[in-house]
């Protein structure tokens, strides 16, 4: 594979979708093809997914049975649009991955570890992320960015308690893959923020 695989993380609020814009500007601009996708999602099946995944009106939908539906989307995506993206050289900026998965079904629904590796061992192997842009905030600061967008999903449900579980484990996934991880402090403005992933950018991908 030629191309660059750059996830962006983040909890509820973190502002990803404004900060996917710039860097994928950035990357355009320093003459990179670049592919934004996101998961779940990214193909036609997989945003079928996403949409059940989604849809407040299942909450009935088990734990065990939406790490099965995220590995599901995220095996079509990739099979369908990431892989053969890297393989043409293209760099491909996707909006969460499997971390995601380690904080949402792992740290927020307490699923065990060893089912969410056994899943990414089948899924997608050694493939992992060339750099992965986690915006952390505090919980309570990113729902109440949450709270002014549009209807809440069913995740957007969860309790606070839900959602610091997530950014803890966000945060423990940093700290034990460093190389990869650039801590992003996404509570200050969005000049702000974006000063600090331009940096980690330039540093890390212009090398």
């Amino acid at each position: 594979m030629s191309g660059r695989f750059i996830t962006m993380e983040g909890g509820e609020g973190a502002g990803k979708s404004t900060m996917m814009d710039r860097v994928a500007d950035w990357l355009a601009g320093s003459g990179h093809r670049v592919i934004r996708t996101r998961e779940p999602g990214g193909t036609e099946l997989a945003e079928q997914l996403r949409d059940m995944l989604l849809d407040r009106d299942n909450l009935l939908l088990s734990e065990k049975a939406e790490l099965l539906l995220m590995f599901a989307a995220r095996a079509q995506h990739l099979d369908e649009l990431i892989r053969p993206a890297l393989a043409r050289g293209d760099w491909v900026l996707c909006d969460r991955f499997t971390d995601a998965t380690w904080a949402y079904q792992g740290g927020g629904r307490r699923l065990p570890a060893e089912d969410i590796a056994a899943l990414e061992s089948l899924v997608h192997g050694d493939l992992q992320p060339d750099l992965t842009l986690l915006l952390d905030l505090p919980v309570e600061q990113g729902l109440q960015r949450a709270s002014n967008r549009s209807r809440a999903d069913r995740f957007e449900l969860e309790s606070n308690g839900f959602f610091q579980r997530v950014r803890n484990a966000y945060l423990e996934r940093a700290a034990a893959f460093p190389e990869r991880f650039a801590v992003i402090d996404a509570a200050p403005g969005v000049d702000q923020v974006w000063a600090q992933i331009r940096l980690v950018l330039e540093e890390r991908l212009t090398s």
